[in-house]
This record gives C-alpha cells, structure tokens and sequence, in this order.
C-alpha cells in the first residue's frame, strides 16, 4: 500500500492486518508504489491519489505490467474527475477514506473474486455520468452556461433547486468548503455577485 501520510498507513495496516491480510510493503511515493509492487507482486495494490508523484499514475504503471495485480484507490476525494481517471488506468476499486476501515479487508478480498470495491453511492455517480441528467436547471445553449465545468454546473443547478451547501455536498460527496469554492468560481467567471444573480444569469437562454 502507498499513501505519504505515515499515520494513515498505520491505521490501514492495522485494519488490514486485523481483517487477515497481509502488508507486504508500505509506500509514501507513487513511485515506490511501482517499486514495491514489482517487486513483491501482490494481490492488490492499495494507493492513495493525491500522493508525490500521482497515485493515479502509479495505479496505470501498476496495471500495464502486472496484470495479476488488482489496484484499489483509498482517497479522501470525491472528485469525479479523480474517480474516472482512477478507473481508466484500471483501478478495480474507489474507496473513501470516510469508510469504515473494519470492511476494508473484507472489500479487498471481495475485488480478487471480481467484485467492484466501491460505495453504492460512487456507483450511482458513474451510472448518472453515463446515462446523462435526466433534465437540466440551466440551459447548455448559452454563453454563460458554456463557461462552466460539469462540476460547476451539477453544484449551480442543485442550489437552484432549493439544496443547501450541506444537502449539495452530502448528494455529490463534497466538502461544503468544496461546495462553496466552486460557487466562488462561478461567480467570478460570470462577473456576478452573488448565487441569485448567477441564478439570473444561468437560465437565460
């Protein structure tokens, strides 16, 4: 497993062991993540993302020369950008930090039998990515509405319904200071001051 906080790495070492499993190495590098799993060529492959040298990066390298290695990302991201890019370079499984480390043993295990080790709530994000919104706040047509990123446009729409910052950051797996730092970014990019002109300015066609 590699994650750059030794503290973490205690904690998931411990929940791993105590579950059965076996450590055979621990990493803080994407790049010793490499190391370590050419040289012990295990079962799975632990890694955290956001670790000195992308742990998405390693989780790529991992797969394209041990195929018998499952990879499975522990992050603390919500991000769907981090989630689609971690199963592109063929991670078996997403889990978030937030998850109870006493199933951990058991969600490794379950990705060696070919099961998806993976939240039913990051499961509907990829079904809703795939299948499309089924209807839109905001219309896709205007100069304002090209301005924002998929993201941007998923937190406006749920504020406009009625969501508070909390609801928003609970249905899309978010920090409310996430949630607000997007809002933040959308403001600026339409020139408003607040959410109800941007509001405004959004649903025009």
């Amino acid at each position: 497993m590699a994650d750059d906080h030794a503290r973490i790495r205690a904690k998931v070492r411990q929940a791993l062991e105590a579950g059965g499993c076996e450590v055979c190495g621990e990493g803080a590098t994407a790049e010793e993540a490499i190391q370590l799993a050419t040289r012990h060529r295990p079962d799975v492959a632990l890694l955290d993302i956001h670790m000195p040298g992308n742990g998405i990066h390693a989780a790529q390298e991992i797969r394209r020369t041990l195929q018998q290695t499952a990879v499975v990302m522990l992050t603390q991201s919500g991000e769907d950008e981090d989630l689609f890019d971690s199963l592109r370079a063929g991670a078996a499984g997403y889990l978030l930090k937030s998850t109870d480390l006493t199933t951990l043993a058991g969600d490794l295990r379950g990705v060696l039998t070919g099961e998806a080790a993976m939240s039913p709530a990051l499961v509907t994000r990829i079904l809703q990515e795939f299948r499309g919104p089924s209807r839109r706040v905001f219309g896709r047509k205007s100069e304002a509405a090209a301005k924002l990123s998929s993201r941007e446009a998923e937190v406006m729409e749920l504020l406009a319904e009625g969501l508070s910052t909390q609801e928003v950051a609970d249905k899309l797996f978010l920090s409310p200071t996430t949630v607000r730092v997007h809002v933040s970014t959308v403001l600026r990019k339409l020139r408003v001051k607040d959410r109800q002109s941007a509001f405004r300015v959004l649903r025009e066609e």
